[in-house]
């Protein structure tokens, strides 16, 4: 795994719990996940596993990191449950996944890069590099009103309410290790999420 692979990946309890969080938040119509931003498969590997999809489409433009994610669905033996895509998020579900969007829920962890993100108290969003919330989250708005972004603990949450375009439901999750926030998810669209527990 490449080392940009291996500290970008989510820790395995808190996908599993993400991956939990989707799969009975859900509306039932739904049946199709797409990762934009797979990663080494941390994730990707997690909605799989849930077995709550029909199919998990995952998208990575680093071919080096692609391919350890492809061998890591391989050795979690979800390799089969999984269609992959290289090259750019955006374009790929402009282009190749947009007849889905009916069927369709988009999560994205997208590069956390930028100025502060770890030392700041609050994190701005609109400084997130290479992209900033909104860059994010309306392209993929234009597939399915269910996006999910996985962020750093640190984010502005005001940022966050913000962006919320009014349609349906604004659910964020704190997701803990060993009593530490590791990150945060805001569920835009149809989520039912009342029942779930938060963090891990």
């Amino acid at each position: 795994m490449t080392d940009d692979a291996w500290f970008g990946v989510t820790p395995e309890p808190v996908a599993d719990k993400i991956a939990q969080h989707l799969a009975d938040g859900t509306p039932s119509e739904k049946a199709i996940l797409i990762d934009a931003f797979a990663g080494a498969g941390g994730n990707t590997i997690a909605f799989a596993r849930s077995d709550r999809w029909k199919r998990v489409y995952a998208i990575e433009k680093d071919s080096q990191v692609l391919a350890c994610a492809k061998h890591n669905a391989e050795v979690y033996g979800v390799q089969d449950r999984i269609s992959w895509y290289e090259g750019d998020c955006f374009e790929i579900i402009k282009n190749e996944l947009a007849a889905m969007g009916e069927y369709a829920v988009v999560f994205a962890s997208p590069p956390w890069g930028g100025p502060g993100y770890r030392t700041d108290t609050i994190f701005d969003l609109s400084k997130m590099q290479p992209y900033s919330l909104t860059d994010l989250l309306w392209p993929f708005q234009q597939l399915t009103e269910n996006v999910v972004l996985y962020l750093p603990r640190t984010s502005d949450l005001r940022q966050v309410t913000q962006s919320h375009n009014g349609e349906g439901k604004l659910t964020v999750f704190h997701y803990c290790m060993e009593g530490a926030s590791k990150a945060l998810c805001a569920f835009y669209g149809t989520f039912n999420l009342s029942n779930s527990k938060d963090g891990t």
